[in-house]
C-alpha cells in the first residue's frame, strides 16, 4: 500500500502525471460504491486512486495494494472515522485534489466530481449528492445537531459549488435508471446508464463466521446486508422477525447498531466487518435476502442471486433494475413488518430455481461492467 499526501509535499513532482487515474469521494466504509472502485482497481491496477479520506481499517482490505493519494483531511482521525463530520469542509478539500492524469474514471457520490482534473474525466455517478438533495434521508434522525445546522446554513453555497463542479466535469454515466432520472431532475442532463457489477468472488473459498457456527449451521435463516443507518429500514426486518421467531442474520455496521440490538429478538444475530469469505458463506447458506431500504441501485440481490438465493425487495428505486419478479425475488410495496412477514411466507412456500436466478444476475457481471467502462473511456 502506498498512501501519498502530495498537497503537503514541497516536491512539485511528488505525483507525476499518469495515463489513467481513478477518483472516489472517500474510502472509509464497505459499500456498493467502494466495490465499484475495487472493480476498477482490479481492471486498472496501475492507476492511482485519488480520494479525500482513506481508512484501511474500515474499508475493503484489497485497497492495501493500491497507490492511494489522499487530501490533508486524512491527517485527522476524527474525519476518517466519521466522514459526515467533514461535510462542510469537503468542497474546499475536494478542490485541493488535483488529479494528474490524461484520463480519470471518477466514482462520485457527491464529491469526487469536484476534484480538479488535468485532462479528461468520465464521471460514474452513484447519485447527485444525497447530503444536499436528500439530506434528511442521508443523515437520518440520529445525526448530530452540528452537522445538521452546518448543512442548513451552507446548503446554498454547497449547491452552487456542486453545479459548478458538474459543469466543469467530463462525461457523465448513471449507475441505474433511478439515478439517470435524478441526474436529469437535478442537473438537467440526459446520460447513459451503466449498471455496476456484483463482485463477491463466486467460486472462491467461503468461511464460517466466528461465533455464529451453531446459529448458521442449519441454513434456516434470512439475511440482511446493509449499513446500519435509520433510513435503511433494518429496523423493520428486526421487528418482523421478532414477531415470527424465524432466524435473521444482519450483516453490517453503523450508528444504528446499538439501538437495533436493543429490541432484536433472541432469533436475530448481528455481524460486522466480516471478510468476503464470510460473506460468501452467509449468502450460500441463507434462505434468502431481505432488501427493503430505498436504494439507488439494488446490488445485494445480485450478490445473493449469484448463490441462487431469492430476494424480498422494496418495489422502488434500483431494485426495479435488478429484481425480476418471480425469477430472483418478490416485491413488497411498503417497508412494514406485516408486509415483510407475508413475503417471507411466500418465499418459503415457493420453489426457486437457482440456475435461473444465477442466469439473471450474470448480465450484471464485472466483466460486462469493465467492458462498458472501457468503451465510454475510449470516446472521451
Amino acid at each position: 500500500m502506498h498512501v501519498r499526501f502530495p498537497f503537503l509535499s514541497k516536491n512539485k513532482a511528488s505525483s507525476p502525471r499518469v495515463p489513467l487515474a481513478i477518483a472516489h469521494d472517500y474510502l472509509t466504509q464497505r459499500g456498493g460504491a467502494e466495490r465499484v472502485v475495487l472493480a476498477l482497481h482490479r481492471a486498472f491496477p496501475e492507476a492511482p486512486i485519488y480520494t479525500t479520506l482513506y481508512n484501511p481499517e474500515t474499508t475493503y482490505p484489497e485497497f492495501k495494494d493500491a497507490t492511494i493519494i489522499v487530501s490533508p483531511l486524512n491527517k485527522f482521525s476524527i474525519f476518517r472515522k466519521n466522514h459526515r463530520l467533514a461535510l462542510p469542509l469537503l468542497p474546499i478539500f475536494s478542490q485541493l485534489m488535483r488529479v494528474k492524469a490524461d484520463k480519470t474514471i471518477v466514482s462520485s457520490t457527491g464529491w469526487a466530481h469536484g476534484f480538479m482534473f488535468d485532462a479528461k474525466s468520465l464521471i460514474y455517478c452513484h447519485s447527485p449528492a444525497r447530503w444536499l438533495y436528500l439530506s434528511n434521508q442521508y443523515l437520518g434522525q440520529e445525526s448530530g445537531k452540528v452537522v445538521r445546522i452546518s448543512l442548513k446554513i451552507l446548503r446554498p453555497w454547497l449547491a452552487t459549488w456542486d453545479h459548478r463542479a458538474v459543469r466543469r466535469a467530463g462525461k457523465y454515466l448513471a449507475n441505474s435508471t433511478e439515478i439517470k432520472e435524478r441526474i436529469h431532475r437535478v442537473y438537467n442532463k440526459n446520460v447513459p446508464v451503466v449498471f455496476p457489477p456484483y463482485s463477491i468472488g463466486i467460486g472462491k473459498e467461503s468461511q464460517e463466521i466466528d461465533g455464529l457456527d451453531d446459529f448458521l449451521a442449519d441454513s434456516d435463516y434470512f439475511l440482511v446486508v446493509s449499513r446500519l443507518l435509520p433510513y435503511k429500514n433494518v429496523e423493520v426486518a428486526v421487528k418482523a422477525f421478532a414477531q415470527t421467531g424465524k432466524k435473521l442474520l444482519v450483516v453490517g455496521s453503523g450508528p444504528d447498531k446499538d439501538r437495533l440490538e436493543a429490541f432484536a429478538g433472541p432469533n436475530t444475530r448481528f455481524a460486522s466487518d466480516i471478510s468476503d469469505a464470510n460473506m460468501r458463506y452467509a449468502y450460500a447458506h441463507s434462505l434468502g435476502l431481505i432488501a427493503i431500504s430505498y436504494e439507488d441501485f439494488g446490488l445485494t440481490p445480485l450478490e445473493a442471486g449469484a448463490f441462487g438465493k431469492p430476494t424480498i425487495a422494496l418495489r422502488a428505486g434500483g431494485y426495479l433494475d435488478t429484481i425480476r419478479e418471480g425469477v430472483n425475488g418478490i416485491f413488497i410495496d411498503e417497508a412494514r413488518p406485516e408486509q415483510l412477514i407475508q413475503a417471507v411466507e411466500v418465499v418459503e412456500s415457493q420453489t426457486w430455481h437457482a440456475e435461473l436466478i444465477k442466469e439473471h444476475v450474470e448480465s450484471f457481471s464485472e466483466d460486462r461492467f469493465i467492458t462498458e467502462i472501457k468503451q465510454h473511456l475510449e470516446k472521451i
